[in-house]
C-alpha cells in the first residue's frame, strides 16, 4: 500500500463518488489500472477511459445474486407472496417451476450460476444473450434479435443483464404480453431496464401473474409507489447481494487481480469500455 501519487494501481471502494475517484485519476496519471467495486459500472460512465486498465466486479456475485433469483421466481410462482399477505386462509394458487418454460436475459455469471441452480426442475430455458454460443443447462441460446420470440409463452423470465443503452427500457408492455398469463417476471439486473409504468398496468390487469424485484426504477422505491400496494409484487431491496455475501466475494477478486498485476498476468472482470460493462 503507498500514496496515490506513487500508485500504479487504485482499489476504488467508494461507489457512490465517482467524481472523487475522477479528481484522483486526474492528480495522478501514473495510476494505470483501477479496480471497482461492483459489476455495474454506472456510475463511473463519465470516468472510463482507454488510458488504463478498469476491472469491476463483474463475475464476483453471481452465486448469491442467482439463488435469490431462484428465491424469487419460486415465491412468485408458488403463490407466496399472496400468501404471504392474507391475513386468513386461502384457496390454493401457484404454477410448477418444475418443467416450465423459463427464459433468462442476459449470459454473464448470474445466468451460469442460475442454470446450475435450474437443473433439477428440468425447466425448458432459453437463454438471450449477445453471443448464439452454448451454455450449460440452456437448451437455447439465442441473440437480442429473438427476444421476443424467446418471450412467448414464457412462465419464468428472469433479467440478469447489463445495463446499456440497448437494453434500458427493453421490458415494456408489448413484451409482458407475450409472456404466458400465468408468468412471472424476476428482475435482478437493474430497475431501467423495466418501464415501470407498462409493469404496473400489466400487473393491474392480470396480463402476467405477477413480478418479483430485487431492482426498481426508481430506486429506492417510493413508500406510496403503485408497485408496494399490488398483490402480485415481490419487492426485495436490491439485496439479491448483501453487504455480508459481498465483501468475503470483493476482497478475493481483489486479492487475485492484486497477484495477476504483480505477476504480469490477465486480470479477471475486465471493463469493456465501449459496451459499457
Amino acid at each position: 500500500m503507498v500514496e496515490a501519487a506513487e500508485a500504479e494501481a487504485l482499489v476504488w471502494a467508494a461507489p457512490a463518488d465517482p467524481r472523487g475517484l475522477s479528481r484522483i485519476l486526474q492528480a495522478h496519471p501514473g495510476i494505470c489500472w483501477v479496480q471497482l467495486p461492483w459489476a455495474g459500472v454506472e456510475p463511473y460512465l463519465g470516468v472510463l477511459d482507454d488510458a488504463r486498465v478498469w476491472t469491476s466486479g463483474k463475475g464476483v456475485y453471481s452465486e448469491p445474486v442467482a439463488e435469490h433469483a431462484l428465491t424469487l421466481l419460486l415465491a412468485g410462482l408458488r403463490g407466496v407472496g399472496r400468501y404471504a399477505r392474507a391475513g386468513q386462509w386461502s384457496g390454493p394458487t401457484g404454477t410448477n417451476l418444475l418443467g416450465a418454460p423459463v427464459t433468462i436475459v442476459g449470459g454473464g455469471g448470474i445466468t451460469a450460476s442460475l442454470l446450475r441452480l435450474l437443473g433439477p426442475f428440468g425447466a425448458d430455458v432459453t437463454v438471450v444473450r449477445r453471443r448464439a454460443a452454448p451454455m450449460a443447462g440452456a437448451h437455447a441460446v439465442v441473440t437480442p434479435d429473438q427476444l421476443d420470440a424467446a418471450l412467448d409463452g414464457a412462465v419464468g423470465v428472469v433479467l440478469a443483464v447489463a445495463l446499456t443503452p440497448a437494453t434500458r427500457g427493453m421490458i415494456g408492455a408489448g413484451r409482458l404480453a407475450r409472456m404466458a398469463g400465468e408468468g412471472w417476471l424476476v428482475n435482478v439486473a437493474r430497475g431501467e431496464h423495466v418501464i415501470t409504468s407498462d409493469l404496473v398496468d400489466a400487473l393491474r390487469a392480470d396480463v402476467i401473474a405477477g413480478a418479483a424485484l430485487d431492482v426498481t426504477d426508481p430506486e429506492p422505491l417510493p413508500r406510496h409507489h403503485a408497485l408496494w400496494s399490488l398483490p402480485n409484487c415481490i419487492i426485495t431491496p436490491h439485496v439479491g447481494n448483501t453487504p455480508a455475501m459481498a465483501m468475503p466475494l470483493l476482497s478475493a477478486r481483489v486479492a487475485d487481480n492484486v497477484r495477476r498485476h504483480g505477476a504480469g498476468e490477465a486480470l479477471v472482470g475486465v471493463v469493456d469500455i465501449g459496451s459499457g460493462y
